[in-house]
């Protein structure tokens, strides 16, 4: 996907952007599938808000989509329970309108499914600024939105004021130019500064998908705890959705893009989303599969195109998606890319064998040594501590990449303040390597109806904590009396109570 890169003059424009604080509110005609004037509604709208990734102190990616509704379709028909098989009748079949129609009712198309928030065409443009100066907006040229990216657009806002609070609306309007039909507001936080001492807290969830949301057309409970507690940054750790589940199976990019409209376009999903700042990592249902890797196919999908998706179309780009970033003199972030360097699962173990790649890994190695950050917090997709189920085969925690797992564990150790933080796993859990002393935070499924794969009450000698439930994780960088820097982290249920504590240095 083209970004397009604003650093341009400031110049006036009437909207107080700065009335709303957190919130997003999604204006346009207050229209949507259902309602007895929805005939009335303008075209584009903004039906999956706005959502943003890979903050500094100076720079951020912003990410919306013109739809064809102001919200999804919540009345319509719902998927056919089909088996994962019928996946080979139609490949068989040879039409890949068959991998849609086939898990659908007869006479049905998918825009007209439960959830669908469709895309269409329209322009987009911009509006920024630092909150409690609206004066000083900053707007961006209109720009098209095109069916081949899935109507998606995206820019890079950069010489941005670290430590800073913005405020920013996406507008919409049609192809032609016009009115505008459609705006969108929400805000983010950049950075602090390297050399700025600061408070500040932050989240830590994974494993959301549509079938396992536990807040019904809602979106996901979680979010209403993490949206009153407005933390400065938060990072979902991969399996965002789930293409490899049923309702629909996502056999398609056509039933990719379904997928992730539908999820962000649940109201709660989109509002934290619009007004935090974000990092998104993709793991293996978002990319393709279940454990998969270069090279594979999924349906009519190949890897490649899995990667594509993800990477430049349905989250802010980047390129690698590998990245640091410090979040002040006391905290920096490492977030890793799980799949797309990786080996396959079924090769011969030894010091080949990767799941970060050898650019990724000597970055990594390279960076970890010359921080000086107190609290070296690394965030990846799936776990290098564990314990993980020995059926599992494409994690640094099992024996499948035994090899780079424990020479992964070695140098993290060796390095004061770093603590890992995974996704992937669907309970929460604090371990520490009984070789090297280091921790790992699981911070479990995003969804109360989403805990599966390990047995309550099973704690091995790794373990700290345990707990087979869905919830999320929470930081914060605290300043004591004695003038060094804690770090406070709680594992919480879906409503946000506390559930575990633990405070570093220990």
């Amino acid at each position: 996907m083209r970004i397009t890169k604003i650093n341009g003059t400031i110049t006036q424009y009437p909207p107080n952007l700065s009335r709303i604080s957190g919130l997003i509110i999604c204006l346009g005609y207050w229209l949507a599938w259902g309602y007895p004037f929805a005939e009335a509604e303008q075209i584009p709208q903004l039906g999956n808000g706005l959502r943003n990734g890979w903050a500094d102190q100076h720079s951020i990616v912003i990410w919306t989509r013109t739809t064809r509704h102001a919200e999804m379709n919540q009345k319509g028909p719902d998927f056919l329970q089909v088996p994962a098989s019928v996946e080979s009748v139609a490949r068989s079949g040879g039409d890949p309108s068959l991998y849609a129609s086939l898990q659908m009712p007869p006479q049905t198309q998918l825009d007209e499914m439960l959830g669908a928030c469709p895309g269409a065409p329209g322009q987009v443009r911009l509006l920024y600024h630092l909150e409690h100066y609206p004066e000083s907006v900053r707007r961006t040229p209109w720009t098209s939105t095109h069916a081949d990216q899935d109507h998606a657009v995206q820019w890079k806002l950069e010489s941005l004021t670290p430590g800073k609070t913005y405020r920013v609306m996406v507008e919409a309007r049609p192809v032609d130019g016009g009115e505008v039909t459609a705006t969108c507001e929400g805000a983010f936080q950049t950075a602090p500064g390297m050399d700025q001492s600061s408070e500040l807290s932050f989240c830590v969830t994974t494993c959301h998908d549509f079938l396992r949301r536990d807040g019904g057309l809602e979106g996901h409970q979680i979010y209403v705890p993490m949206q009153a507690m407005r933390p400065d940054f938060v990072v979902h750790a991969g399996d965002i959705e789930y293409y490899d589940k049923p309702g629909p199976w996502a056999w398609t990019i056509e039933l990719m893009r379904f997928k992730w409209g539908r999820l962000f376009s649940m109201p709660r999903n989109r509002a934290f989303y619009a007004s935090h700042t974000t990092y998104f990592i993709k793991d293996d249902h978002d990319t393709l599969r279940n454990d998969c890797w270069p090279g594979q196919r999924y349906g009519n999908v190949s890897f490649e195109q899995g990667v594509q998706l993800f990477n430049e179309e349905q989250f802010p780009s980047r390129n690698p998606r590998y990245h640091s970033i410090a979040w002040g003199k006391d905290l920096s972030i490492w977030l890793l890319e799980g799949r797309d360097y990786r080996s396959p699962n079924t090769a011969e173990d030894g010091p080949s064998k990767t799941i970060l790649g050898p650019d990724q890994k000597a970055w990594l190695k390279a960076s970890l040594s010359a921080s000086s950050a107190t609290f070296k917090l690394v965030f990846t997709p799936t776990p290098i501590v564990g314990p993980d189920r020995p059926n599992k085969k494409d994690n640094h925690a099992n024996a499948v990449f035994a090899h780079e797992g424990a020479e992964l564990r070695s140098f993290f150790a060796s390095i004061p303040g770093v603590i890992l933080f995974c996704g992937d796993r669907h309970w929460q859990y604090a371990s520490v390597d009984e070789e090297t002393g280091l921790w790992e935070f699981g911070c479990g499924p995003g969804s109360a109806k989403h805990q599966l794969g390990w047995k309550v009450g099973d704690e091995r000698p790794q373990h700290r904590f345990l707990r087979v439930a869905g919830g999320y994780l929470t930081g914060e960088v605290m300043a004591m009396e004695d003038g060094l820097p804690r770090l406070r982290l709680r594992h919480r249920d879906v409503y946000g109570s506390p559930v575990s504590e633990f405070v570093f240095p220990q």
